[in-house]
């Protein structure tokens, strides 16, 4: 028997067993979103803080665009010409350290970002970033002029 102030692990009937541990990493996360540009005035909002299931960005952009659809659109190329524009300057032979880019589907179109906590997710782990409560995501789609 626990004495008074000790911890026991409860019998696994009363936990709920295996279904209880599947079900545990389902669990909410709520992260405050900041839009700016071309996505601020598609949703008319700056910040709102949004609850989602899951901790990833991934989990989160998937309850995101299906309550938004819109923002798959502006947010995310579907093809490698869409996350690339002429103008960028050509990849050198060899590059310096390790480079690696978000496979094809998960990468943003031209100019467009998405960063959590102020860092590109590019330069995280793609869409598989953890998030935590109260990080900070930002949809960014600066607006672009051209003389």
């Amino acid at each position: 028997m626990a004495q008074t102030g000790e911890m026991t692990d409860p019998p696994e009937a009363e936990t709920g067993g295996p279904e209880a541990d599947a079900t545990a990493t389902d669990a909410e996360t709520t992260v405050t979103v900041r839009c700016t540009g071309h996505v601020r005035t598609e949703l008319d909002v700056y910040e709102f803080e949004y609850t989602f299931e899951g901790d990833t960005l991934r989990a989160f952009l998937d309850e995101l665009f299906e309550e938004y659809p819109q923002l798959q659109d502006m947010l995310i190329a579907e093809s490698e010409s869409d996350a690339t524009h002429s103008g960028w300057a050509p990849t050198p032979e060899e590059l310096p350290g390790t480079w690696s880019k978000n496979p094809v589907g998960e990468q943003t179109i031209a100019y467009a970002r998405i960063l959590v906590n102020g860092h590109f997710n590019e330069n995280e782990n793609g869409f598989d970033t953890k998030l935590e409560e109260g990080d900070r995501v930002a949809l960014v789609y600066p607006f672009m002029f051209c003389c």
